[in-house]
């Protein structure tokens, strides 16, 4: 199977506080084992390197640490997807169409990336909010 990552997944998965740590680790460790196709968009790199970086845990797992559980944890085995300028630009044009605004332009980057990716499932913690951007992908997206 083709799993997309959401950066919300990704994220709770390498924090064991999060508390939606339980659900998203098993779905990591498959990817990172190989069990299923793991996918993640270029952005999400620097996305969960900047959630992970700045994330509220005592101690602080400060920025070494956060680029070294993107390195070992996605970028050692995930297929990286990146968008093309024209990729771009087709979801601004999307979201002016549709009339969003504001943040929801990330989101409609990864389901871009998902769509690109030709992924079976759009795993994430935010189901909403992708559906807003991808209502046709009502069948792929999902929670873990």
């Amino acid at each position: 199977m083709r799993v997309f990552f959401d950066t919300s997944v990704l994220v709770a998965a390498m924090i064991q506080s999060h508390p939606q740590h339980e659900l998203a680790f098993p779905w990591l460790d498959r990817g990172r084992r190989g069990a299923l196709t793991f996918l993640v968009a270029a952005h999400s790199l620097v996305e969960v390197y900047a959630v992970l970086s700045s994330y509220p845990t005592r101690p602080r797992l400060g920025p070494s640490l956060a680029a070294r559980l993107v390195r070992e944890n996605v970028q050692a085995s995930a297929r990286v997807v990146a968008l093309s300028a024209r990729d771009y630009g087709a979801v601004i044009q999307q979201m002016a169409e549709a009339g969003l605004a504001g943040a929801v332009v990330y989101d409609a980057l990864l389901a871009r990336a998902a769509q690109k990716a030709e992924a079976e499932r759009l795993l994430t913690l935010n189901p909403r909010d992708f559906l807003r951007v991808w209502p046709e992908g009502a069948s792929v997206v999902g929670g873990p």
